[in-house]
Order: structure tokens, then sequence, then C-alpha cells
């Protein structure tokens, strides 16, 4: 007995230390990869970030995780931008995409999905305390905002349910491209957060909707630049794993033989995100959270009709 403690203390005093260095650098390491004359995209740990430059300053789709990281965004985005960043939007709630809003100035605008706003005051108001809560979302809307910014036009939508209840997406319409945070992973596993709101069932008709828009090239959330049928293919893995969650309910299957049995075939190029210690979203977690949507374990009540949206300042949209 006590040698085997012995082993494990003696890997925790190596793992622990090479988590925390690896945490450490890739808190650091932000790459940026220019997509157009007017568009990039940054990449670390958290989830991409999109900038749009326009004749007023850029707009930053999602600030990653961390306020060290912020700050670096924001030096990235005004060089590339050639100016004081003109508007930050939040794709949803989750820290990985909101987090680095406070390294921007306090008046910076930052626009969200009502619903999105309320999961940040629910589920993380300790984080928006203090001098936080001047980048929490200033403007809110529940379906459709359209943004005039300089020379630039920016439609912000929320088309339904699928990562959580709150996403939306942005579509640079003089780019013809989409940054769909986190409703679309690309060849990586998703995170369901069925406590917000998100849905298997759902996500795959939302879908349905994103490609009904003008588009030729998308950012995902988390993976590579990709096109129209990268989010077909991410559509059809959603498809199969509802089937799994559904069979498994029909079937009354426990939680342990739906795990045993379940057989993903698009997920083959799939790559896990793991943050040590902290998350990982691999094959068990979406089969597990497909199984505890279907079989009704973890359950969704719809929220309560939103608040009167926060409206625009008089000048929000205007170069």
């Amino acid at each position: 007995m006590k040698k085997n403690l012995l082993r494990i203390l003696a890997v925790l005093a190596i793992v622990l230390p090479a988590g925390g260095a690896w945490v450490w650098y890739s808190v650091r390491s932000i790459e940026m990869q220019i997509i157009s004359d007017d568009v990039a995209i940054l990449t670390g740990m958290g989830g991409n970030v999109g900038v749009l430059k326009t004749s007023v300053g850029p707009v930053v789709v999602d600030t990653m995780t961390f306020k060290s990281q912020g700050k670096k965004i924001r030096e990235k985005v005004e060089e590339f931008g050639g100016g004081r960043v003109a508007a930050i939007i939040n794709t949803h709630y989750h820290l990985d995409h909101t987090h680095g809003n406070t390294a921007f100035p306090p008046t910076t605008p930052v626009l969200s999905t009502t619903r999105t706003r309320q999961h940040l005051l629910e589920h993380d108001a300790e984080y928006w305390q203090g001098d936080a809560a001047s980048l929490l979302p200033s403007r809110t809307f529940d379906t459709e905002q359209l943004l005039e910014i300089g020379d630039k036009r920016i439609r912000c939508l929320w088309l339904g349910r699928g990562h959580t209840d709150g996403d939306l997406v942005v579509l640079f319409e003089n780019e013809r491209l989409l940054h769909a945070g986190d409703l679309f992973f690309n060849d990586r596993f998703p995170n369901i957060d069925l406590e917000a709101g998100g849905s298997i069932k759902e996500w795959i008709g939302t879908i349905d909707r994103i490609l009904a828009l003008d588009f030729d090239r998308i950012i995902p959330g988390h993976g590579e630049v990709s096109d129209k049928d990268g989010l077909r293919k991410f559509q059809t893995f959603l498809r199969e794993l509802w089937t799994v969650g559904e069979t498994a309910a029909r079937e009354h299957k426990t939680l342990a033989q739906t795990l045993k049995d379940a057989r993903l075939e698009t997920e083959k190029t799939m790559t896990p995100i793991v943050v040590p210690f902290v998350v990982r979203l691999d094959h068990d977690f979406v089969i597990k959270r497909a199984w505890e949507e279907a079989t009704g374990a973890v359950t969704y009540t719809a929220p309560a009709p939103p608040p009167v949206p926060i409206p625009a300042p008089d000048n929000a949209d205007r170069g």
C-alpha cells in the first residue's frame, strides 16, 4: 500500500508541473492567420477569434479565456485593423470565448444575444464583478441584428438551439464569410451544454438554417477555417450521435451499456479537446450527452420571455 502511494505521488510530482507548464505555454501562444485583406483569425487556448477590419477600426468576434490573452489579442487586432477596436461580438457565454473581454477599454461596445447575457449573469456572475461588469454585453438582441460599422455590414443571427440556447453566428456580408462560434466544431469533439439549453437534436436543424445563409467560408469555434461541406460533415456527425441517443432511450439502455455499445463512424477524423485537469471532450463525453438528452436524464426548461433588449448607444452603428 505504501509503495503504491509513493508511486502515485511520484507520478503527480511529474504530471502536475508538466500540466502547469503546458497551460502556461498555451495561454501565451496566440497565432494570427490572415484570411483576406480585411479578415484574420487568432488561435490559442480558447475559441477561435475572428477579426474584421473596417474603416473605423476592427471588430472582434470572441476573446478567448484569460485577460492576459485578451491583452495580446487587443494588441494584434489593433495592429491588423489599424486602430482601436470598434466592437466586440460574443458568440455565446462560455469563458473560453468571453473572459478576454476584460482586457479591452470599458467603453468598447459588446454585443450578444439576450440569452447569452443572461447566462453570463447566471452561470459566471463571480467573474463579471467590479470593473469587469463594464465589458459584459452592452447591447443584446433576440433573433437578428444588422450592424453597419464604417464600410462593413455585419449580420448577427440567432438561428436556434445547439451548443447552448443562446449561440449566435456572425456573417461578414462584404467578405461572404461566417463566424459560427461553437455551433461548428471542425474535426473536434463538440461541447454540448445541455444545462444551458444545448441540444443535439435541435442543433441539426439549426445547422440547416446556417447552411441557407450566403457565405463561402466559415470560421468554426474550434478547428481550421472551412466551408459549407465541412459544416455538413459536422452535421452528419450530429445526426449519427443523436441516433445513438434515440436508440438508447428506445431500448432502455443504461449509460454504461450505451458507452460500451456506441460506435460512431463519423468520429474517425475527430480529435478530442483536452485541457489537463479541467475538461475532456471526447467520444465518451458526447455519447454521455446524447444519452442524457434522449433519455431525459437532463431536461431543458425554456426560459421566461427575455427582458427588453439593451438598446444600442446612439452612435453605435455609425462610421
